[in-house]
């Protein structure tokens, strides 16, 4: 709900005033947006009626809480939503919350097309735009008790950050509610700090992890040293106080911050002589030395167990297999037997294969749980796919994302080399989009579905995940699309991890697809989260326009996709490269401000490509203003140089191949998405 910035500053101000006691269950901050109005006795207002009527007890007969719906059809379709906290004593006082919010969200909000509503124990939302289909959370609202606490602001909101993160760490692993409660100890002035944070129960818990993230990167910011104060947006929240406020015990407890484990208190008997001392020396050794031999012995027969068992291990199993094991430690519940492997695919058989590459063949197949399941088998003689598969398996493991293709399992016996994933039905991106007959199928609204989640996918690797990934290898057959057009970013083999305060890596040995390279990684094999950048504008590209980036570049670039990008829209003739099955339907201004990202994706220095952080809120925001792209590099590889330099997806054609931190956009100038 980008459109509420205006008001939101006073808001603030009166919510800041308001908080000077903690809240109470009546209070009430309305947020009134900009998106229009609408008139007495219109079409929306009976939409909007008739929700208001039903969210309340939807919400109150939800084991959750929550309730979401839409009703009509533009211009007068209005999307609601409402959340009741996590500790709302029974159903009919949430239904209480939220049906006076709707209530009174329509009288101190009068006509007003989009409202955001929060009480102490709920929250409604409504708006004529689809505030219902994305994790977004909108423009978070900020409240703040103005009282100080009298500790230094770096130990309190240090003390507040670990707590929050705590609870959000909770509520993501273990409630269905995505709701946690927590208390900590603090000082004697404030001898507890308690908190809570929750999340949409529609979110997955690595949306949810994101968007706390998010809004707890604030409270620095906003509510240094403050007594209390809470973050609220459209999908997840936090709060705190130095008084308890929520109802129930804790969920998690923890020690006051810097909290030492007590030491043994020290023996300040004195010994009467020399001869005691020596008396007590003796004892000590008397007791200490055996201990020493026995523990010893123990360490050295463990040893020669370790040695023994390895050395049998290593006598049927090839050397990659306790390499690999040894590199994915508690993973343990992955490794999937090779028998049920072999069930699953009808050994392997020709009817179940869904295409082979240069590592191998991918295999469809079915777990004994009836799950659908894709196999790639990595050829007997593939001994350059080892690293690769490694490499793939060590961090697929530890990736959650919706838009991040899912690892069911691995196999490793009898000299096979086997990765499970998830079965994506509508295989990737290229055999759809590259397919005259197919194409239509991925009308604008699924291709800008996809767009979003690839870039949602790759902020998740570059920023939001525990791990610094750069995937090295973005391109559309390394796409793959579930059943309801969902994308799924695959294929990690040449990935690379990075340190959270390592920018750029070099490397000799350049793997990846001519076509998707940024051009100072295809020249002079330099690479960072803005190669990855540079691989989404093209792929973006390829897909508004339906056209493949050639991937083999010469002197004479009249075939290039990226020349003939740039030269259209200098002229101002960017429409005439439109996928022709879309120019009839899909809206202009989407697609020429898809391009315009795309461009900015690609511009020739690193520098000046966005993050994909960025790229989303563009992608996301109506009023956000882009600046004019540059002309782009052109690569030009060696000649002869094949285009698909190492790379390989799943699966295969049948025979070929928020980030932490506030970002406002309401107060951006708009710009017409022209040509320039």
């Amino acid at each position: 709900m980008a459109t509420l910035g205006r008001r939101h500053r006073v808001w603030f101000r009166l919510a800041a005033a308001l908080l000077l006691a903690p809240l109470l269950a009546s209070a009430q901050y309305p947020f009134c947006g900009q998106s229009g109005n609408y008139s007495a006795n219109s079409t929306y207002q009976s939409n909007l009626a008739q929700l208001s009527a039903t969210l309340p007890k939807n919400a109150s007969a939800a084991r959750t809480l929550f309730a979401k719906d839409s009703l009509g059809a533009v211009p007068d379709i209005v999307y609601a939503l409402a959340l009741c906290r996590g500790d709302t004593a029974n159903g009919s006082a949430c239904e209480s919350c939220v049906g006076n919010a709707f209530q009174e969200a329509q009288q101190l909000c009068a006509y007003d097309k989009e409202v955001f509503i929060v009480y102490d124990s709920c929250y409604i939302g409504f708006s004529n735009k689809n505030i219902l289909s994305a994790p977004d959370n909108g423009e978070p609202k900020i409240l703040m008790n103005t009282q100080n606490v009298s500790a230094a602001a770096e130990v309190f909101d240090a003390a507040v950050g670990v707590l929050l993160n705590a609870t959000a760490d909770y509520a993501v692993g273990n409630s269905s509610r995505l709701f946690a409660t927590g208390e900590e100890a603090f000082d004697s002035s404030d001898p507890t700090i308690y908190a809570l944070s929750q999340c949409a129960p529609d979110m997955t818990p690595d949306d949810c992890r994101s968007c706390l993230r998010g809004i707890t990167a604030m409270m620095p910011q906003y509510l240094s040293r403050k007594r209390g104060g809470r973050v609220i947006g459209l999908r997840c929240n936090f709060r705190y106080e130095t008084g308890p406020f929520f109802s129930g015990g804790s969920m998690l407890r923890l020690p006051a911050p810097g909290t030492a484990a007590p030491t043994a208190p020290t023996n300040t008997t004195p010994l009467a002589t020399a001869g005691g001392r020596k008396n007590k020396s003796g004892i000590v050794l008397a007791i200490a030395l055996p201990l020493v031999v026995v523990l010893l012995g123990t360490v050295a027969i463990c040893l020669c167990f370790q040695l023994q068992r390895r050395r049998s291990r290593s006598k049927h199993q090839p050397s990659y297999s306790i390499q690999m094991e040894e590199d994915i430690e508690c993973s343990d519940s992955l490794f999937i037997n090779l028998s049920t492997l072999r069930a699953a695919t009808a050994n392997f058989s020709e009817s179940n294969k869904l295409g082979e590459g240069g590592f191998g063949a991918v295999y469809k197949g079915f777990l004994p749980s009836g799950e659908e399941i894709a196999v790639k088998r990595l050829s007997m003689g593939s001994g350059q796919g080892i690293e690769e598969l490694k490499n793939e398996l060590v961090l697929v493991a530890k990736l959650q994302h919706k838009n991040l293709v899912r690892l069911v399992g691995v196999c490793l016996q009898e000299h096979e080399k086997l990765l499970v994933y998830e079965y994506m039905p509508n295989r990737s991106i290229d055999t759809i989009l590259f397919d005259i007959d197919k194409r239509e199928e991925l009308d604008w609204e699924k291709r800008l579905r996809i767009i979003n989640g690839i870039a949602r996918g790759l902020q998740y690797l570059h920023e939001d995940s525990q791990l610094k990934i750069i995937h090295r290898d973005l391109k559309a057959s390394n796409v793959l699309l579930d059943s309801d057009y969902t994308p799924k970013i695959s294929d990690f083999g040449m990935a690379r991890l990075f340190g959270s305060d390592q920018t750029r890596e070099i490397t000799s040995r350049i793997v990846g697809t001519y076509g998707y390279m940024s051009p100072e990684y295809a020249m002079r094999g330099h690479y960072s989260v803005k190669s990855d950048v540079f691989s989404f504008g093209m792929l973006m590209i390829e897909i508004v326009t339906g056209r493949r980036s050639s991937g083999s570049y010469t002197f004479d670039q009249s075939n290039d996709l990226l020349s003939l990008v740039w030269e259209h829209w200098t002229m101002g003739t960017i429409l005439e490269m439109m996928d022709p099955s879309l120019t009839s339907h899909a809206p202009r201004d989407q697609m020429l401000k898809c391009i315009h990202i795309g461009l900015l994706c690609v511009q020739d220095k690193p520098a000046d490509r966005p993050m994909m952080s960025t790229v989303n809120v563009m992608l996301s925001s109506n009023t956000v203003s882009l600046q004019s792209p540059s002309k782009p590099s052109f690569v030009v590889p060696k000649s002869g140089t094949n285009s698909n330099i190492y790379s390989e997806s799943y699966p295969l054609t049948s025979q070929s191949t928020h980030r932490s931190g506030v970002m406002s956009v309401n107060d951006v100038s708009v710009t017409e998405l022209e040509p320039r």
